[in-house]
């Protein structure tokens, strides 16, 4: 018999999707997947000459449970340098992936019934990873008018004496909205005033198109205190399929994340950490020239997509999706339990695009996009999208 939190799980839509491409591309259709977070770039060749040269001088052993020396001190080195905040080895660890480094960290702070504010919204996971956890997920509504960015007042409206923990998304998935400064203050006051933790998930911190982005942990002493920054390489150095993660917090909260590493894991695999290393130490050019290109298709989506009728979005700052509102198509279309499922149904059945159905973030009056993908792609999706818009008028 399984487990009672494994039924109170809900499967993930973007696999889901991902396998009925697979399907469609199996019986030859040619499928515009817009659907897909994962860069279109290849890891930069220094960091997988790194990895290789550590193959071949036998650097595959057992390591260090929170990670190699080397790469922990290239990310200390980051956040100074990028983030303006210090950080010691002991409060660094190297996770095998950053979804890992989020499990890890719910493991190591919650109890059963504690409650994680979650704004929405969310990523897919999120909830699903506090219910694994013995968390119970508290979606917190926020306002379009704010690019969907929770707020103090926001939070005020759902925090509880059983609030343990706030996750913030920055810059977002799903939205690609990124915070300011004095949006970041507000929020660190009031997680500080009532002992809340803070996880800042700043895995799409590379994929920036402003100037101003602000590590939460930075703000203050107290900031850095109470917040679990989650980052990591397969955003910004391509490498998702070799899943390198890594986590910063404070002493107490570090030793307790590579307490429950070690039962898990052991430690991230070594050849990967060793490519995590070259692409810290030496690719940042490489990173730069993707954001670049991120950048170009981020403008021309956004063109594109402001030539359809009755579609809106939100304007992406960061990472590399669009959040596009189709509520005004709602009563074009039959539907039982959801509205963005049986419109990216449709949408992928009678156009051949696929595209993540909203209420995997909690906003069923949403699709998500993305542009991680070829040029010929995009524009071919988002004229997709168009004719099936076109098609509902």
């Amino acid at each position: 018999m399984l487990s009672n939190e494994l039924k109170n799980i809900t499967p993930s839509y973007t696999i889901g999707i991902s396998s009925k491409v697979a399907e469609l591309q199996e019986k030859g259709l040619n499928i515009c997947n817009l659907s897909i977070g994962e860069p279109d770039f290849n890891v930069p060749t220094k960091a997988k000459d790194i990895a290789i040269d550590a193959f071949n001088n036998n650097k595959t052993k057992y390591n260090n449970v929170s990670g190699l020396n080397e790469l922990k001190n290239e990310v200390i080195k980051k956040f100074k340098f990028e983030n303006n905040v210090d950080y010691d080895l002991d409060e660094i660890v190297i996770s095998s992936g950053a979804k890992h480094a989020i499990t890890n960290t719910l493991i190591s702070i919650l109890n059963p019934g504690d409650e994680v504010l979650v704004p929405k919204p969310y990523w897919v996971s999120y909830p699903e990873m506090i219910k694994l956890c013995s968390g119970l997920p508290v979606f917190v509504d926020t306002d379009k008018k704010n690019n969907f960015k929770v707020t103090v007042s926001d939070i005020k409206k759902y925090m509880t004496s059983k609030t343990k923990m706030l996750f913030i998304s920055n810059p977002s998935n799903p939205t690609g909205a990124i915070y300011t400064k004095e949006e970041l203050e507000g929020i660190v006051d009031i997680c500080t005033k009532n002992n809340i933790y803070i996880l800042a998930d700043e895995i799409y911190e590379k994929i920036s198109y402003e100037d101003d982005f602000v590590s939460i942990a930075s703000l203050s002493n107290e900031a850095k205190n109470i917040t679990i920054t989650i980052n990591g390489f397969s955003k910004s150095a391509a490498m998702t399929g070799m899943r390198v993660g890594y986590s910063a917090s404070n002493k107490s909260i570090a030793k307790g994340i590579s307490t429950v590493q070690g039962h898990l894991v052991s430690h991230p695999s070594t050849i990967s950490q060793w490519c995590a290393y070259g692409a810290l130490k030496y690719c940042s050019d490489d990173i730069d020239d993707m954001v670049k290109i991120y950048k170009q298709k981020r403008d021309l989506a956004i063109d594109l997509l402001s030539n359809i009728n009755s579609i809106d979005y939100i304007y992406p700052k960061g990472a590399f999706y669009i959040f596009i509102d189709i509520s005004n198509f709602k009563s074009k279309l039959d539907y039982k339990d959801s509205f963005s499922v049986e419109f990216c149904d449709k949408l992928l059945s009678n156009n051949n695009v696929a595209a993540v159905p909203g209420v995997a973030f909690g906003m069923d009056d949403y699709i998500r996009i993305s542009y991680a993908c070829s040029e010929e792609t995009l524009v071919k999706g988002i004229k997709g999208i168009k004719e099936f818009v076109n098609s509902l008028l």
